[in-house]
Order: C-alpha cells, then structure tokens, then sequence
C-alpha cells in the first residue's frame, strides 16, 4: 500500500477548489428563482418595536383620562413626533453633490560636468603619451544630463439622490440622541433593490410631520444597491477577483 503526502501547493490549490465549489452551489441553487428577501422579524427595527423602552415613557396621571388635553399619542394635541425607542419616522434623503478636482505639475532638471587638466607641471602631457589613441587630459570627463516630468489630473463627479424611508428608533443614547436604523426592500422580477440607513439624530431635529433630512444625521450610513440577476452580472467573476489580486501585473 502506497501513501502520498501532499505538499503545500497541492493544499492550496484543493482549498481554493473547494472554496469555488461550495460558492458555485450556493449560486446554482438560486436558478429559476427570485432572490430572497430578508424578514422583516430578523432586523432590529423589529426588536426594538417589540421591546420598546417602556422606562422612557412617563406614567399617566390617574385623572388623564377626563382631560381633554392628555399627552397620549391619541390626544389631538399631543406631539406625534418619534421620540423614544421603537417609534417610526421618516428620513428624507435628497443628494445632489458635485465635486470638480484639476490639477497640474511639471518638472524639469539638467545638469552638466567636465573635467579637464590641460596644465599641470607637464604631467598631462606625459600621461597622454602613455594614454590609448584618441584620449586626452585635456578632456578628461565630461558628463550631461536632463530629465523632464509633466502630470495631469482631473476629477469630475456627482452623485443625485432622492429618496424616503421610514426608520425606527432603535436605541435612546443616555444623552437623549436617538440611534436610528431603516431598511427597504422592493422586488422587481429578477432583481431586489436594497435601501438602507442608519445614523443618531437630535429629537429637536425631526419636523412636526415626524420627518427628518439626511444632513442633520450624525454618522449616516446609506446605502443604496440590490441583489439578483443584473446585479450578478455586472460583477467580474471569483476566478477574476482572485486574479486580480494574486497577479502583480
């Protein structure tokens, strides 16, 4: 009986074959059918709706209930704006940046060198009797040199976004910013778009329509893209990528 013992290369290349078999069948198990969409039980937005912070909340008063001016979110007067954790308000993103980068360097730089001894108490003179044909001290070295750089550059882009999404309160900070979290999802044959945002928020910032600007979000995160067949196509493949990376040229 004969044992072969594999040698490094040989690993590496099986790992990388088993690594492109297991994402090729994760791949082949999603044809003919539309891509999944994530359950809306799983997020956060769903936590922190089914466990609100009820310490957030003051207590009614026993004789709230006969008075016409009650705080609840029921009364006409009340503000119905979100305020605590698992409350639901609108983020309005409305992007419309351009940026325009130019610029431009040159350099340039020449040198030159020579040495000569025509005189030097007759000792050039012997030195050329003993020197090949052609060479002399009276041209002993000389040397020139030029190198000339120009560069360019320009940048030119904009970005143009409008968009809604509702959002949810997902945690009150303990200096009363709110941290917020929204995501949607919308299915169009073969093609899932994706829209998400997070941030923390003031509640003086939000509007009395209970909406609030992306610009007056600290640390937002958007993201907009999808998933499915386009989205599929338009990425280079994993023999690719990896090439991508591994090859220095």
């Amino acid at each position: 009986m004969r044992l072969t013992t594999l040698t490094p290369t040989r690993l590496v290349i099986g790992g990388l074959a088993l690594v492109l078999a297991l994402s090729a069948c994760g791949r082949v198990s999603q044809v003919g059918r539309v891509p999944p969409m994530t359950a809306p039980e799983s997020t956060a937005e769903y936590m922190a709706m089914a466990s609100p912070d009820l310490a957030s909340g003051l207590p009614e008063r026993p004789d709230s209930a006969a008075s016409l001016w009650t705080g609840a979110q029921h009364s006409l007067v009340a503000d119905r704006r979100a305020q605590g954790r698992g409350d639901i308000l609108t983020v309005v993103i409305e992007i419309d940046d351009r940026a325009e980068i130019q610029n431009s360097s040159g350099r340039s730089r020449s040198a030159s060198d020579k040495v000569s001894i025509p005189q030097l108490a007759g000792l050039p003179q012997r030195i050329d009797e003993k020197l090949p044909e052609g060479a002399s001290m009276d041209e002993m070295v000389e040397a020139k040199s030029s190198s000339t750089f120009k560069g360019s550059g320009n940048i030119s882009r904009r970005d143009k976004m409008t968009l809604r999404v509702a959002a949810t309160i997902v945690e009150k900070l303990p200096n009363g910013v709110l941290r917020i979290e929204g995501s949607q999802e919308v299915r169009v044959n073969y093609e899932v778009r994706v829209l998400t945002v997070s941030g923390f928020v003031r509640p003086s910032d939000i509007g009395r329509r209970n909406e609030i600007a992306y610009d007056r979000i600290a640390g937002a995160r958007i993201a907009y893209g999808g998933r499915g067949q386009i989205s599929d196509v338009q990425q280079p493949r994993y023999g690719q990528q990896l090439a991508d990376i591994l090859l220095p040229y």
